[in-house]
């Protein structure tokens, strides 16, 4: 689902909010007069988030039809499980910050309700006699539109009761990169005035997170608590990352580069754009005025609960997002071209109908093998053909010893399964797959251990190639995993037995030996419907073992094969995942020799359609 605007069309990435009020709906609590629907409240999500779905949301569920609504984000256990991390993660430091700052913290109590908790934060904040500079748990008076908490508030000049409070939030990601340059404060002086340049990080600018921080310090303005502004004077807000080592402070009202918007925006400019934008949406859907948000498929519909609804929408049009997705098929509507099969009817050579759009406008052209393409994918889809050839033969490079490599992760806690096929000339080592795994749950030292054993064994192919004379090629499926967890590993396990110097590591990547098959997808052929291995390897002739075989499922197998919640490990989730690896590893296999064989050209060819 996407927005109906070019400018606003990459702004849709759905993310499970950090606070305990998550949904971008009215609050439940919210106030109301008999017969008064209540106000539209949408927390800092909503600013991130489809504009259609944000209609959705907000939609009388009585006009959503007999279905009504779908589960929500939690039915997802993969979301599930994220948001439960998440929890545990902003609990740890919060006890971590009890100790750390001793009379300096105080915590809000729990509250049933938003309005409960809200009416207790206020005496937190209001107790002169303790005083604190920060408190944790914070829920902020709801109001113009908007609904949410802070994991903390820090008071913007310490020990000043009018001093008013910064916002800070604790996610479970990385916000910061190698480098130098963010502004960094110690756990035990969260705040900006102990700030200083960090020569080992830089920010690594997450949109939802800055957003989340201006939307509530506009939350903190509406209600009279943040501090006084000034012409040029910094608005502060700070989050705390994985590590959770420091405070990381972004400055919300600076202009471009750092964490300002685009086109020289602020964070706060861009905020209030997207806030205001998203409020109009669901007032709209709320009072059954004519819609603002139609829906277009873009990339965060693959985990939208409401996809199914949209989905038959588009289907029922034949929207001609269904194969451009994003600001090309604005551009292709704004053309007069709507619907799939309209694009499959089109003969590139004419080029588009329509007035030539203006280039004042920025809208940019669809001409030339973009169109062409275009019109192959919805001449593709039209007929359900799963792949089609962009060019003569698919190249990929082939070696006299082939090692196919899966790795299996948790999330941001590490990588605890590496598994990998070899084939190809002898070389004195068994052929077929072997798995290099850690059972104690992650985050655990002993995934050093199995990493290292990994490296050992490819070093070990290495080497025997090398002394042989022979060519060895390993492969992945997009090695944007594997690279961060090979790099993430020297990082974290250095000096353990077997783990690599980050060197060696950055050699291997950069080498001839390693290569990526999702490019050469992406390059040889149109995917109707995706790119993803799952999606591809089928039409080489692989299929899973296991029908629920995906990433969100092996999570959830994990945390049961391991006992992560509490209960006992369960041997039959283990046997689980190291099928689901194997077959991983075994669809990279069938895929590459697929690519370099005769039956690809079964395939019809681009031209041909």
């Amino acid at each position: 689902m996407s927005t109906t605007t070019a400018h606003e069309a990459g702004d849709g990435c759905a993310a499970p909010p950090a606070t305990p009020a998550a949904s971008s709906a009215a609050a439940p609590d919210s106030p109301a007069s008999a017969g008064v629907p209540r106000p539209v409240l949408l927390d800092a999500a909503a600013t991130t988030r489809c504009r259609r779905r944000v209609h959705l949301e907000h939609v009388p569920p009585e006009d959503l039809g007999p279905g009504g609504p779908p589960p929500g984000d939690d039915a997802d256990p993969g979301v599930a499980m994220r948001k439960a991390d998440a929890a545990s993660h902003r609990a740890a430091l919060a006890a971590r910050w009890a100790e750390l700052l001793g009379s300096r913290w105080a915590a809000v109590p729990p509250a049933p309700s938003a309005r409960e908790r809200a009416a207790a934060t206020r005496e937190v904040l209001a107790d002169t006699a303790w005083l604190p500079d920060v408190v944790g748990g914070a829920e902020l008076p709801a109001g113009e539109g908007r609904r949410g908490g802070a994991d903390a508030l820090v008071r913007a000049v310490p020990g000043d009761p009018s001093a008013g409070w910064w916002p800070l939030i604790v996610v479970r990601h990385r916000v910061t990169d190698p480098g130098e340059g963010a502004l960094t404060s110690p756990l035990a002086r969260p705040h900006p005035e102990w700030a200083a340049p960090d020569d080992a990080r830089r920010v690594r600018t997450v949109t939802r997170d800055v957003l989340r921080l201006a939307h509530l310090h506009r939350m903190l303005r509406a209600a009279g608590l943040a501090p006084p502004e000034g012409p040029d004077a910094p608005v502060w807000g700070g989050v705390v990352g994985l590590d959770a080592d420091v405070v990381v402070w972004i400055d919300l009202a600076a202009r471009s580069g750092g964490s300002g918007g685009p086109g020289g925006r602020s964070a706060l400019d861009t905020y209030d754009r997207r806030h205001a934008d998203r409020l109009a949406v669901a007032e709209a859907a709320r009072s059954r005025a004519p819609a603002l948000a139609e829906p277009s498929r873009i990339t965060e519909c693959r985990r939208c609960p409401w996809w199914p609804t949209c989905e038959a929408a588009l289907r029922a049009a034949d929207d001609v997002s269904l194969v451009v997705r994003g600001d090309a098929a604005l551009r292709l509507r704004g053309r007069g071209v709507g619907t799939v099969r309209e694009l499959a009817a089109l003969d590139p050579a004419e080029g588009l109908p329509g007035p030539e759009p203006d280039p004042e406008v920025g809208e940019g052209g669809f001409e030339g093998p973009d169109l062409v393409e275009a019109v192959a994918l919805a001449r593709a889809w039209t007929h359900d053909v799963p792949l089609v050839r962009r060019v003569a033969r698919p190249a990929v490079a082939r070696g006299d010893v082939e090692v196919d490599v899966d790795m299996e992760s948790l999330g941001e806690d590490g990588a605890y399964l590496w598994g990998a096929l070899l084939s190809g000339a002898d070389i004195g080592l068994e052929h077929g797959y072997r798995a290099f795994v850690t059972w104690d749950p992650l985050p655990t030292r002993d995934e050093g251990r199995s990493f290292g054993e990994f490296w050992t064994w490819l070093a070990d192919v290495r080497a025997r190639c090398a002394a042989q004379g022979l060519v060895l090629r390993a492969y992945c499926y997009n090695e944007q995993a594997e690279n961060r967890w090979l790099r993430g590993s020297v990082e974290r396990f250095g000096g353990m037995p077997g783990v690599p110097s980050a060197d060696e590591v950055e050699e291997f990547i950069a080498s001839e030996a390693w290569i990526d098959l999702f490019p050469v997808v992406s390059e040889s052929f149109l995917c109707p419907h995706g790119k993803g291995l799952k999606r591809v390897a089928p039409s080489a002739g692989f299929a899973w073992h296991d029908p629920e075989a995906g990433g969100e499922n092996s999570m959830r197998w994990y945390r049961d094969a391991v006992g992560l919640d509490g209960g006992e490990p369960d041997p039959a989730q283990r046997e689980r995942l190291l099928v689901y690896n194997e077959d991983d590893v075994r669809a990279t296999w069938t895929l590459r020799t697929w690519l370099t064989s005769e039956r690809v050209l079964e395939v019809p060819l681009l031209t041909e359609l």
